[in-house]
C-alpha cells in the first residue's frame, strides 16, 4: 500500500466519524426539543381510562368499517399510551421559540394544521417572507403516503392562519396528519415528511425543529387506535314484505325522495350543508334488475349528532317501508321495534359524549379529517 492510499483510508475515516458524530449532535439536539416542549404535560382525555371510568355501556364500534349493531363492552383503553400534543402549536399567538398555552381551540380559529392530530414542525424563518414567495414551495408537499400535509404561518402581528397571497410571514408550522381510517403515519412517511420539509426549509433559509421519530410513532399508533375504537357505521334495511322491486323504478323514486347518485353509483341523502346525512345500497349489481333489500347506513363519526342522523335514516327507513310494503329489519332479518330503535337512540348519545370528551366531536373539521 503506498502513501496515497493510505491518505485517502485515513481521510475517509475521518469522514466517517465526522458525519456519525454529526447525526448524534442532531439527534440529541431533536430528543432535548421534544422533551422541553413536553415537559408541561396536559392531561390527556383521547386515550386516559380515567375520564371514562363511568361509562358502563357503550356502541362497539367496527374496526374494520363494516356495519353492525350496538353490543356491551369492557373498556378498551386501559393498555393505551396516550397521545401527546405538541407545545409549539400554532394557535396560539406566541413567538415559536416560547413556552406556550393552548388559548383557544383549533375548530374556532381554522387553521389548517392541528396540535391534536397532526405531527407539527416549526420551521424558524431567518427573515420574514411573502406568502406568494412560500406558496408555490409548500405545492410539493402535500401528502406523504395517504396521510395530508398542511402549512400555517405566523403573522407578522402574532397570529396564526393559513398561509395565503399578501401575507408576512416570520415564521411557518408544518403539519403532516398522524392517522386516518386506514392505519398510523408510519416510520417510511414521517421519514420522508421530514426529508422533504428540510429541502423547502433550506429554500428559506428556515431551522426545522424535527420531534424525535420514536415519539411521533407512538402518538400515531395511540390516535390510530382511538380512530379505531370509534369507527362505527350503523345501518337498518328495508326488506320487501312481497315481491322484488324494479330497481329502475326503484332509483327514480329514491331520486324524487330526496337521494344523491354520485358518481361512482352510491345513493346519498345530503344534510343541506355539502355533506352527507346517511347513504343507502340497493345490494345488487347495476347488472341486475330487481332487488328485495335496501340498507341504509350512518357512518357515526362523521356526521354530528345536532343533524340526528340516526333518527333521519330510521325515518327514512319508515317512510320507505310504508311507500314500497317492506319492513323495517336489522341485518339478521328480525323486524327493528321502536323500543329497539331508541334503545340504540341512547347508546349513540353516550358515543357523541365520547367523542366530544376527546375534542373529536363527531362531524367536526378534525372528525371528518380522521375518519376519511
Amino acid at each position: 500500500m503506498n502513501d496515497l492510499q493510505t491518505s485517502l483510508f485515513v481521510i475517509g475515516g475521518v469522514i466517517v466519524v465526522g458525519v456519525i458524530s454529526y447525526n448524534k449532535w442532531q439527534e440529541h439536539k431533536a430528543k432535548k426539543s421534544v422533551e422541553r416542549a413536553f415537559s408541561s404535560s396536559h392531561d390527556d382525555v383521547l386515550m386516559a381510562p380515567e375520564g371514562r371510568e363511568s361509562r358502563e355501556e357503550r356502541l362497539e364500534p367496527s374496526i374494520d368499517g363494516e356495519r353492525h349493531e350496538p353490543t356491551f363492552s369492557e373498556n378498551p383503553y386501559d393498555d393505551v399510551a396516550p397521545v401527546q400534543q405538541d407545545a409549539a402549536a400554532p394557535h396560539a399567538e406566541a413567538e415559536l421559540d416560547a413556552p406556550v398555552d393552548f388559548v383557544q381551540p383549533i375548530e374556532e380559529k381554522e387553521l389548517p394544521v392541528d396540535y391534536l392530530i397532526d405531527c407539527t414542525i416549526p420551521l424558524t424563518l431567518t427573515t420574514q417572507l411573502r406568502g406568494e414567495k412560500i406558496l408555490p414551495a409548500l405545492q410539493s408537499l402535500r401528502h406523504v403516503g395517504s396521510k395530508p400535509v398542511h402549512f400555517a404561518g405566523q403573522h407578522i402581528d402574532g397570529g396564526w392562519e393559513a398561509i395565503t397571497h399578501g401575507g408576512i410571514y416570520k415564521s411557518l408550522m408544518a403539519g403532516v396528519q398522524l392517522a386516518n381510517r386506514s392505519n398510523a403515519l408510519n416510520e417510511l412517511e414521517y421519514s420522508e415528511f421530514v426529508m422533504r420539509l428540510r429541502q423547502i426549509a433550506d429554500d428559506f433559509d428556515a431551522d426545522p425543529d424535527v420531534p424525535d421519530m420514536a415519539e411521533v410513532m407512538v402518538t400515531a399508533r395511540s390516535l390510530h387506535h382511538f380512530v379505531t375504537e370509534y369507527d362505527a357505521k350503523l345501518s337498518v334495511n328495508v326488506h320487501t314484505n312481497g315481491a322484488p322491486w324494479s330497481v329502475t323504478t326503484l332509483l327514480a323514486a329514491l331520486e324524487r325522495q330526496g337521494f344523491d347518485v354520485r358518481p361512482e353509483g352510491r345513493l346519498v341523502m345530503p344534510d343541506g350543508d355539502g355533506g352527507v346525512l346517511f347513504s343507502l345500497s340497493t345490494n345488487v349489481t347495476l347488472a341486475e334488475e330487481t332487488t328485495s333489500r335496501l340498507t341504509l347506513l350512518l357512518d357515526v363519526p362523521v356526521v354530528s349528532p345536532a343533524r340526528d342522523g340516526f333518527g333521519a335514516m330510521t325515518a327514512c327507513a319508515r317512510s320507505l317501508a310504508a311507500r314500497l310494503d317492506g319492513t323495517v329489519v336489522d341485518d339478521g332479518n328480525q323486524p327493528l321495534s321502536d323500543a329497539s330503535l331508541n334503545e340504540i337512540s341512547g347508546q349513540l348519545e353516550v358515543f357523541y359524549a365520547d367523542m366530544e370528551s376527546a375534542d373529536i366531536p363527531a362531524g367536526s373539521t378534525r372528525a371528518l379529517r380522521l375518519f376519511n
